[in-house]
């Protein structure tokens, strides 16, 4: 059977044992984890005894599956041990471990699997280990957010298929790995910021917006663009800014509430639902709205609408 090993660390701000106490809780997990997003109402169990060798946590959901983790090895403030059992959509064990080292900033946590996919899924092997891993870098994040400061700043509503459109856009066009997305627009909206203002660009399109135009998730790498919506009727120049429109379309949309770092839980629950339900996503031009100005916005105030461009 294809095996694969999936690895992921982060640094938060707090001592080895408290950040042990709180993974070895079971019932933390609903507060952090990556994949509830998509199906906050999956049905979650906790044993009375949520924090010992021995204790279980399982879940049962149309869009999470079935399964359940068990604590094996507990050693405080040092390493978490446990064997995940999936029952459903297909079986298979894999061991997870937390490890946790005391650094100058706080300490490093270390999330780790090790399994294998059944023989007749080899060909995922690659994508899995992709997908995992980025599942496990937004949990990463959450419990940070969850440690550091009491609470998690991401809510994902699952909307609907709808009309969207006619768009066009004018904005920077860049490449960067998932690990640079977030400096990487930071930096493209800045730019375009100032160019809009140079070249006097009506900015009352609708607001912000990010483009995917090529995604590699087993590299984990983007091409995007990153700028301002424009009204429909502009047609006038957009000086070395990239142009991009796209007429009115029937796409998947999910919304995030909350902090940026936390949007890719609802692109997350976008494609989990829209493979469940079907949908034929295009390859190119999925896109997410930004509603509000996040000089002008609380974090826990943020709106992002995520679309998927139905074929």
């Amino acid at each position: 059977m294809p095996r694969y090993e999936v690895q992921r660390s982060i640094v938060i701000n707090a001592i080895p044992e408290r950040i042990f106490e709180t993974v070895a809780d079971f019932r933390t997990w609903t507060r952090w984890s990556p994949w509830l997003c998509a199906e906050p109402d999956a049905q979650v169990t906790v044993t009375d005894d949520p924090n010992s060798v021995g204790s279980v946590y399982s879940w049962q959901g149309d869009l999470v599956g079935v399964g359940e983790i068990e604590h094996q090895y507990l050693e405080p403030g040092s390493l978490i041990e446990e064997e995940l059992r999936f029952f459903k959509p297909f079986r298979s064990k894999a061991k997870v471990s937390f490890e946790f080292e005391a650094v100058d900033e706080g300490t490093r946590i270390t999330w780790t699997m090790q399994g294998s996919m059944p023989w007749f899924l080899f060909f995922m092997t690659a994508m899995m280990k992709s997908l995992i891993g980025m599942d496990y870098d937004r949990g990463l994040k959450m419990l940070k957010e969850f440690i550091e400061t009491g609470e998690v700043l991401s809510t994902t509503k699952i909307i609907r298929v709808e009309p969207v459109g006619p768009l066009q856009m004018a904005g920077v066009r860049r490449s960067c790995t998932l690990a640079e997305i977030g400096p990487a627009m930071t930096s493209a909206f800045d730019e375009v910021k100032e160019k809009f203002c140079q070249l006097g660009l009506p900015d009352d399109g609708g607001g912000a917006i990010s483009v995917y135009l090529n995604t590699d998730l087993k590299k984990q790498e983007f091409e995007f663009i990153s700028g301002f919506l424009l009204p429909e009727s502009f047609t006038g120049s957009v000086g070395g800014l990239t142009r991009w429109s796209t007429p009115q379309v029937n796409a998947f949309r999910v919304d995030h509430t909350g902090r940026y770092d936390h949007v890719g839980n609802a692109w997350s629950a976008a494609h989990q639902v829209a493979r469940c339900r079907k949908h034929k996503i295009r390859k190119s031009g999925t896109f997410e709205i930004y509603r509000n100005d996040p000089d002008q916005t609380a974090p826990a105030d943020l709106k992002t609408e995520v679309y998927l461009p139905l074929k």
